[in-house]
């Protein structure tokens, strides 16, 4: 019974929750931005979308590690980035307007290449022993109802009424933050007994993903000679995964909590690189700044 309702209810209305704020916080300006800032869309979608689901095959490769925990990895590697990137970017001196349009793309193309992507590292790591799949149309559906409508909801909201969106975006993001640790409170309790054996399969794993994803986008958007300021926004997008849909596919639509066990971690050890790209992105925009001068 517990399950049913983690994976039903809670998974859900978390997510949805988080969906919803960012759709207050959106205006038909922010899609503007795509032709606007075409080439550093297209280099932060790119590095979103392919770069990293190849980064996290490759350390699959790299680090030994079960097949369900290697699929919960890739989960997170081809999952949008999370809605949290756009808060952190900000603080970070980022490009927050960037970080809105990336969110919103990434949640909406992930919508089509989430179920195809997933069913490839299910057959690859789990092969003829899989004893679950992925059906891409219902999981296409399952997706666009909890992550496309409650942000297209939000944004009708915030047009037809402004203030009220503003309010309600303060308690949304609060309550999607409590839906976060308790989903990872859950997990916790739920698999206590084996957790150490997970942190030790699973956190490499993780923390490379996320340090070596963050490295990458931040190394092609200077490559690329994208501002700096675009350069803090893209390598945070990168990192800040959305871990609530990651969990929610592995635990909630595939029932599997071993595979939700790298997303639980990489939404707690995300945050820790978020804060260094908070000190980073600061003193790399002050270094600018001065140098202008």
């Amino acid at each position: 019974m517990q399950e049913s309702i983690f994976t039903t209810l809670i998974l859900p209305i978390a997510l949805a929750l988080i969906m919803l704020g960012m759709g207050l916080s959106l205006k038909k300006e922010d899609f503007q931005r795509i032709t606007q800032q075409p080439k550093a869309v297209a280099i932060g979608l790119l590095s979103q979308i392919v770069l990293l689901p190849i980064i996290g095959f490759a350390i699959t490769q790299i680090v030994s590690m079960p097949p369900a925990i290697a699929v919960g990895l890739m989960m997170i590697a081809i999952a949008p980035g999370g809605v949290s990137s756009n808060m952190i970017t900000y603080l970070a001196g980022g490009d927050v307007a960037l970080s809105v349009t990336l969110t919103v793309c990434s949640s909406i193309i992930t919508i089509f290449t989430i179920p195809l992507l997933a069913n490839l590292a299910l057959n690859h790591f789990l092969g003829q022993s899989a004893a679950i799949s992925l059906p891409i149309g219902s999981t296409m559906g399952q997706i666009f109802l909890i992550t496309i409508i409650p942000i297209a909801i939000g944004m009708y909201v915030q047009y037809q009424f402004p203030e009220i969106a503003r309010k309600l975006e303060k308690v949304t993001s609060r309550l999607a933050i409590a839906f976060l640790a308790l989903i990872i409170l859950i997990l916790v309790i739920r698999e206590w007994s084996r957790l150490p054996e997970f942190i030790v399969q699973a956190g490499a794993g993780v923390i490379l993903l996320n340090l070596f994803s963050m490295a990458a986008g931040f190394g092609i958007s200077k490559l690329l000679k994208l501002s700096s300021p675009q350069q803090i926004c893209i390598a945070i997008e990168v990192g800040i995964q959305n871990g609530t849909l990651a969990i929610a596919i592995t635990a909630g639509i595939l029932g599997n909590q071993d595979m939700a066990i790298p997303a639980a971690i990489y939404s707690l050890f995300m945050y820790l690189t978020g804060f260094a790209a908070i000190f980073f992105g600061k003193r790399l925009t002050k270094t600018d700044s001065v140098e202008a001068v």
